[in-house]
């Protein structure tokens, strides 16, 4: 049966965030996508013109799958440290699989190298994991402020991912498991 152009698209996809969470942004080839594919580099450029579109597909996508997520979980239970739980898992999630990254996390340390459009997305991602994190902590500690919610999500999100960089670094997901509990014992998370 023959592969329609969706299947080619979503192949390239599949094959593009794979690369990213392994390598990084930079690391994105449509030679090499081309080849992993098995289709011409030229058709990899039908479904994205630049790699700048194909980078802010990718990262689009990959906020939107986890904003459904982690509404699912708000949807699921009221507890806040249920909902941790299952927020710290995603991230040790793609540690487990083959030492990879947040998908996003990994662009935001090239940030500088990202076109604007890549760049736009990215900080869609962060914005949209602090917006839920600072939902969960109102249901922790419902007499915090706004402000002081917003920050100390700012500040559980950037210590998840920067459990994940250090463990991911180290290849020993054994960290990243020690921070999360660590995290939580000083309250840094419910």
């Amino acid at each position: 049966m023959a592969k329609t152009k969706t299947d080619m698209r979503e192949a390239v996809m599949t094959a593009a965030k794979a690369t990213v969470q392994s390598h990084g942004y930079n690391a994105l080839s449509f030679r090499e996508l081309a080849k992993e594919v098995g289709i011409k580099s030229a058709s990899v450029h039908y479904h994205f013109p630049t790699k700048g579109d194909l980078g802010a597909a990718l990262a689009r996508r990959y906020t939107e799958e986890g904003a459904a997520y982690l509404a699912e979980l708000l949807a699921t239970s009221n507890d806040a440290s249920w909902c941790m739980d299952r927020y710290a898992a995603i991230f040790r999630a793609a540690l487990a699989n083959d030492n990879r990254m947040c998908l996003c996390g990994i662009m935001s340390a090239e940030l500088d190298d990202l076109p604007a459009e890549v760049r736009t997305e990215v900080n869609r991602f962060a914005q949209m994991n602090v917006e839920w994190l600072t939902q969960i902590l109102s249901r922790a500690r419902p007499s915090t402020g706004e402000q002081d919610l917003q920050e100390c999500a700012m500040a559980i999100f950037a210590a998840i991912e920067g459990a994940q960089l250090v463990a991911r670094g180290c290849r020993d997901i054994g960290i990243y498991d020690r921070a999360i509990r660590a995290y939580r014992t000083t309250g840094l998370i419910p």
